[in-house]
């Protein structure tokens, strides 16, 4: 058998050519421009309508105002409500004293007319004079 030798090749391409064609026109220039000009706009419409007006303060104060005085309205009307309630359990405790006081002074005076009462029997009974 012969020997067979084979060369190895390898084949390259040109590259293709590329043209850049550049132009003189600035229009890209003038729309970035533009964007950059409504973007300040943008900015400073935001930054200036972002604070609140002197009549919404105004209106913020008087609302805070409001609900402090009702804060203190409600604290006012629970502490007025429980000292009434302590004045009602005071009076219920001053009347029930005073009942009792009272039934036991007319207790004490039944006991004193019923002791009258059999003083005077006994001695109606002694002082007749015997027939």
């Amino acid at each position: 058998m012969s020997e067979q030798h084979y060369e190895r090749t390898t084949v390259t391409r040109e590259p293709e050519r590329v043209v850049i064609r550049e132009r003189g026109s600035a229009a890209g220039w003038w729309v970035a421009a533009l964007a950059a000009v409504i973007a300040l706009i943008a900015v400073f419409f935001f930054v200036s309508q972002s604070g609140p007006s002197r009549d919404d303060l105004q209106a913020a104060r008087e609302q805070g105002a409001a609900e402090a005085n009702l804060a203190t309205a409600t604290q006012n009307a629970q502490q007025a409500a429980s000292t009434a309630a302590q004045s009602a359990q005071q009076a219920a405790q001053n009347a029930a004293s005073a009942t009792e006081s009272a039934a036991t002074a007319a207790a004490a005076r039944t006991d004193e007319v019923i002791d009258d009462a059999q003083k005077a029997a006994s001695d109606a009974v002694t002082t007749e004079p015997e027939r």
